[in-house]
């Protein structure tokens, strides 16, 4: 099995359900496997050190500090970035080895079509497309240090190439998996990311939903996948919503209007 100077870093907590497939995969590629794990109980490490990955024991820093975390314990200047529920298929791995035949100029980036695996039915190969830059020189881009954003964020006149085939991601095992997840994943946008002023997030209270419905629905596609396509363009637009409210309660808390202090506990009323 032929490999390349490619090190493949990936958060985990918890995965075992996915990881041994991901690194089955992102081994007939990458030369080193990187886990960045913030305190697996069930058999994720386990499962990794099968596989020979390096274990980077790291607590919960943030979605970005965590992958810089990865980034640096990789010793290969070339990283590849997957999440420990996404699967690169055949023909991405081809398409990976074919860009390498040759060493890439260190400025370059390689994108990767991240295509929604469903709980039910087929692949979603036509819906909900979202393409990512997953493969990069650390030495020339490093991901955000930031607590809420870990998307790779590149200069405008940075060249991102795409490659043929698919990143499988298996995103959700079912309405209330995908439930869990958008309520810890808006929770971390409202407290970690930029607050929007404060008229601003009630108007969206108030009338962004039908607008965030219709994103998911119709711009990205799920009105193709029939009844499902509704229930997760829902799901996804009640998550976006979320944020929006839990913005407006870090707004109260900064005014003082809390009931709770930071650690959960009741106020002295009295003192109110």
């Amino acid at each position: 099995m032929t490999t390349l100077p490619i090190s493949c870093y990936i958060r985990t907590q918890d995965e075992e359900r996915m990881i041994g497939h991901v690194l089955e995969a992102a081994a007939k590629v990458c030369s080193e496997l990187v886990i960045v794990d913030s305190g697996s109980t069930d058999k994720t490490i386990e499962i990794a050190e099968s596989y020979g990955a390096k274990i980077i024991h790291q607590p919960w820093l943030g979605n970005g500090c965590q992958k810089r975390v990865g980034e640096q314990a990789c010793t290969n200047d070339w990283v590849l970035d997957l999440d420990a529920d996404e699967i690169l298929d055949t023909t991405s791995i081809h398409s990976i080895k074919s860009a390498f035949q040759s060493m890439p100029n260190a400025t370059e980036v390689f994108s990767l079509t991240l295509v929604t695996v469903p709980p039910y039915g087929e692949v979603w190969h036509k819906t909900n497309l979202d393409p990512r830059n997953k493969l990069y020189n650390k030495t020339i881009y490093q991901q955000p240090d930031h607590k809420a954003w870990d998307q790779l964020e590149l200069p405008s006149d940075a060249r991102v190439t795409p490659l043929s085939g698919a990143l499988l991601h298996y995103s959700f095992k079912g309405v209330e998996h995908m439930m869990n997840k958008s309520n810890k994943g808006s929770t971390s946008r409202a407290i970690n990311g930029k607050l929007k002023p404060k008229t601003l997030v009630i108007a969206r209270i108030f009338v962004a939903f039908p607008f965030y419905f219709f994103r998911h629905y119709c711009q990205k596609g799920l009105w193709r996948q029939g009844v499902y396509g509704f229930i997760v363009a829902i799901l996804g637009a009640f998550a976006r919503w979320l944020r929006d409210a839990k913005m407006l309660e870090v707004h109260y808390r900064n005014e003082g209007r809390g009931t709770y202090d930071d650690q959960g506990k009741v106020r002295d009323l009295n003192a109110q």
